[in-house]
């Protein structure tokens, strides 16, 4: 599943951009990511280190870069290309501010523990086929009240059951969206606290689940 993923990826780097899930489902979701990751800065008022997991083409990475918040960001993702993508539409970014990309896999992240004081991970979730490893990955990696945001497609109505258990896997094959039972479940094996559940966008219906570390 990983590795079918890694190559579907790699191969559409270069047009990736132009999906029409860009519009109708990426973009929503780096909007609810983006007053989220508001929301921890406006609670803690310092700057924060962000790793984004799955991070593609690093459009999210770019965006929290060139952000009035105080952030530095890392962007990993399984596949190579979209990382020299990344890379390559990042170059113009000052540098001090310039997001990093690491390819990587969510199951083992090259960080020490407590690296991060916010991981982001959106629309990529469902390609993990081993879920419940990667939730406690995160934790691993996050400082002591660090914050957990996962969005993925919120399959527990029609809608979202039609777009996702049966559109997108005939498009993509091997993925695995669950309901919000099995997300809450993830994070609280993973032993976060303060679970909670965002739902957003009407046709294309995804979910945040938001955590944090004690």
């Amino acid at each position: 599943m990983k590795r079918r993923a890694r190559h579907q990826f790699d191969a559409w780097a270069q047009r990736y951009d132009r999906s029409l899930l860009n519009h109708f489902l990426f973009e929503p979701s780096y909007l609810v990511l983006m007053e989220e990751i508001a929301r921890w800065h406006a609670e803690h008022g310092r700057t924060s280190r962000v790793l984004d997991v799955g991070s593609g083409t690093g459009t999210f990475a770019g965006l929290v870069a060139e952000s009035a918040h105080p952030a530095r960001i890392i962007g990993l993702d399984y596949a190579a290309n979209m990382c020299v993508r990344a890379s390559a539409k990042s170059r113009d970014s000052a540098e001090s501010r310039r997001p990093a990309f690491v390819n990587g896999d969510s199951e083992h992240l090259p960080f020490a523990d407590g690296s991060f004081d916010l991981i982001t991970c959106a629309n990529s979730f469902h390609h993990y086929p081993h879920q419940q490893e990667v939730v406690v990955e995160m934790k691993r990696v996050l400082a002591p009240g660090g914050r957990l945001i996962i969005i993925d497609g919120f399959r527990d109505c029609v809608i979202g059951w039609f777009v996702f258990d049966v559109v997108i896997d005939h498009i993509e094959k091997n993925v695995h969206h669950v309901p919000w039972t099995a997300m809450h479940a993830y994070f609280e094996a993973a032993g976060f606290r303060d679970i909670r559940r965002r739902k957003f966008n009407f046709w294309f219906p995804a979910f945040a689940t938001i955590a944090d570390r004690e």
